[in-house]
């Protein structure tokens, strides 16, 4: 089976030895991203930052739509003194969707316009297409971090399934308790009992 690039550079990769073992997800920039561990002073996921996932998503395309418009067409001063209005409020309600360490970052990285004139449409462009670029960092960050968390999962239940004595069944498979076709489990309705196929 061939790969996409995006899938052959977000596989996972494990590190540490013996019990410290975890999985790195590398992304198609380079970079790292493990799943965070009790005690650790790590960076903390993305994905736990953002507390009102659906508004930030809002907010982000009614944003990347505006810049759109600042591109396609010229902006009278009118024009321009409304998309700066509208500008600062997208980023007051973004804060009221992100968890305290985002909104200090954002605070820091969205520089306000002069108060005392419209902004040009280069200023309005930058500024717009500075905060969707920041937006898409976060969502690409969060899909990241939520691939290396599943990535986790299913490296645990792989242990799991690997420290089980052998004759056991995988989860799901006849032999587990309380599932169909367990001992003492009568067949449910259209369950037709063994394939017959043996080896």
């Amino acid at each position: 089976m061939t790969q996409t690039p995006h899938e052959r550079d977000s596989e996972p990769v494990p590190t540490g030895n013996g019990d410290q073992q975890r999985v790195v997800v590398v992304t198609q920039d380079g970079m790292g991203v493990a799943p965070h561990r009790d005690g650790e002073d790590g960076p903390t996921n993305p994905a736990d930052l953002v507390e009102q996932p659906a508004k930030v998503m809002r907010i982000g395309s009614m944003i990347k739509q505006l810049l759109e418009e600042v591109r396609n067409a010229p902006l009278d001063e009118a024009g321009r003194a409304r998309l700066a209005e509208i500008h600062r409020r997208s980023i007051k309600e973004l804060e009221d969707g992100l968890a305290p360490e985002l909104i200090d970052e954002l605070e820091r990285i969205a520089l306000p316009f002069n108060e005392n004139e419209p902004p040009t449409d280069a200023e309005l462009r930058i500024a717009q297409a500075q905060l969707v670029g920041w937006l898409e960092g976060l969502f690409h960050g969060i899909q990241t971090a939520l691939f290396a968390q599943q990535m986790a999962a299913q490296q645990q239940l792989q242990q799991i399934r690997r420290a089980l004595p052998p004759g056991h069944a995988h989860e799901g498979g006849p032999g587990v308790e309380g599932m169909p076709g367990a001992p003492g489990i009568p067949p449910g309705p259209g369950d037709s009992g063994p394939t017959g196929q043996y080896l």
